[in-house]
């Protein structure tokens, strides 16, 4: 665990694993709202994540405001399509191969069940990605990976969760009355 780089401490993954666990299993009373602190959610990824993503390390989660939240973390989209049982193909391995610091800052909107996640800035190795680079990297490495994400369209929120809001350094889930 990467607790200290993080600025995480060891009790954050338990309070986090709980509450969403919680939330998961429709414990939280109607009307009631859940904070997960931006250190709990960044001990959660870095607990959840080797479980389910090769290629990718030191994930991390800055919650900026105003609907808004940035993540990071090193890839190597080589390993990644490796992964899921695909070669990337010589010109595209040599174009991606090796670990590139990647950062996706999105504004996520919420409200009555509905939430959506409008993708604002990509960068890779500090190159801003958008248009058509964007749309093939989210068709062919994103959503191979995570067949149920969804991306600039509103989608459905579970667990009668009403609403996410991000503000600084915290997200706050508020459960429908």
């Amino acid at each position: 665990m990467l607790w200290v780089s993080l600025g995480a401490s060891p009790a954050d993954y338990p309070s986090a694993a709980a509450k969403i666990g919680q939330i998961q299993s429709d414990q939280i009373p109607r009307g009631a709202r859940v904070v997960l602190s931006d250190a709990e959610l960044n001990a959660y990824v870095e607990h959840q994540l080797p479980t389910v993503t090769a290629g990718v390390r030191q994930p991390r989660l800055e919650l900026l405001g105003q609907g808004v939240a940035r993540g990071s973390a090193l890839v190597d989209f080589a390993k990644l399509r490796t992964s899921e049982g695909h070669s990337p193909g010589w010109p595209l391995s040599r174009l991606l191969e090796g670990e590139h610091p990647v950062s996706v800052t999105a504004r996520i909107r919420s409200s009555g069940g509905q939430a959506t996640v409008e993708v604002r800035q990509v960068e890779i190795s500090g190159i801003s990605i958008s248009g058509q680079p964007l749309d093939f990297l989210i068709e062919h490495f994103l959503l191979p990976l995570y067949p149920d994400a969804v991306v600039d369209r509103p989608f459905l929120l579970d667990h009668r969760i009403d609403r996410i809001d991000v503000e600084p350094g915290r997200a706050v889930v508020r459960i429908a009355r």
